[in-house]
């Protein structure tokens, strides 16, 4: 997890006790959604103090930004400045509980398909661990490279050129002959075009010279131009995005929420944006989202063959279960780049 370069390392801000005190606030107040008093947090710390030194530190806490009152009678929650030093004290994501390790077990023991399919299906996975939104994003075609392609004749007039990029994707394009070829023709123009792109981005024009066959040449520049046409940006799976109305009280943050996560150019950005940061949990204003100002959105890359291939995320109110959101982002964006790397 990279270091927020808004807040430094607070631990040098924070003593000890009110280091624990905070934790304490953030982890119940994560439990009940209520604000949170010292009797609670005098009970859970373990820090031999008395009641009043609680109440001083908790106001202290409050006047630094960490803690919010929102009623005078009432305990304190937690801002995003205290969310971040929670996240920021959890050293690496920790391993996920039996149930939640098993259904990820059976899920990718079990996982098949198009990469399409795995993506989606990888996004309900992780809404059903999580509780929460999730968001899956595959890299751009374009920036993928081709590991093989082939021609395959269906007829004397019509080849299937069939592409296997290093993202997982396998792409299909029917292509009509203006006369017939023979089989050995069909196989001659696969093998001279593999030669060609194999290794090559998938949105290249490579140049490839002519085989000295017009026949053959002429299949080779079809198929060329129809496995590098224009292709669609980073593909998005969004899941569990019904989870999100159970997560807030406000009607207008759910529809504020809802609609952002529609908007698949902003979700794509703003993963990006996380990651380009060089973080995995962004909170509420670090989001830079006024939509999003009441959620919490935690990340990872996954990669196919040592390549990045995408990333995956949860989205979810600011007082998201964040060790457990954490835990299972690592885990599911590590065996999903591990089943698409065996193909």
């Amino acid at each position: 997890m990279g270091p927020s370069r808004y807040l430094g390392n607070i631990r040098d801000v924070l003593d000890e006790r009110k280091a624990a005190i905070l934790q304490a606030v953030v982890q119940e107040y994560i439990r009940t959604a209520q604000p949170v008093g010292s009797n609670h947090v005098l009970g859970a710390t373990g820090v031999e103090v008395s009641a009043a030194t609680v109440r001083n530190d908790m106001a202290v806490l409050e006047s630094e930004g960490y803690l919010h009152q929102p009623h005078t009678s009432a305990g304190r929650v937690p801002t995003d400045k205290g969310y971040r030093f929670f996240v920021d004290s959890i050293a690496r994501p920790g391993p996920l509980d039996s149930g939640r390790a098993l259904q990820v077990r059976s899920f990718f023991a079990n996982a098949h398909g198009a990469l399409e399919q795995m993506l989606f299906d990888t996004s309900q996975l992780l809404t059903r661990l999580t509780d929460h939104a999730a968001v899956v994003v595959g890299a751009p075609l374009e920036q993928a490279t081709i590991r093989s392609v082939q021609l395959v004749g269906l007829s004397s007039r019509v080849v299937l050129a069939v592409t296997v990029l290093s993202n997982g994707a396998v792409e299909r394009q029917t292509i009509e002959l203006g006369a017939e070829l023979a089989d050995d023709q069909i196989a001659a123009a696969s093998s001279h075009l593999a030669r060609a792109m194999i290794g090559t981005t998938a949105s290249a024009r490579v140049v490839i010279p002519p085989t000295g066959d017009a026949a053959v040449d002429g299949l080779v520049d079809a198929a060329h131009a129809a496995l590098t046409g224009t292709r669609a940006v980073e593909p998005i799976y969004v899941g569990g995005v019904a989870r999100m109305a159970e997560a807030f009280d406000a009607v207008e943050t759910v529809r504020a929420v809802l609609r952002t996560l529609e908007e698949q150019y902003v979700v794509v950005s703003l993963v990006r944006d996380i990651l380009d940061r060089g973080l995995s949990v962004a909170i509420g204003s670090e989001l830079g989202l006024e939509q999003l100002a009441a959620c919490s959105v935690v990340v990872a890359p996954f990669e196919i063959d040592g390549e990045p291939a995408g990333s995956i995320g949860v989205v979810g109110p600011t007082r998201m279960n964040y060790e457990q959101a954490l835990a299972s982002v690592a885990i599911v964006s590590r065996r999903l780049g591990q089943r698409l790397s065996e193909g």
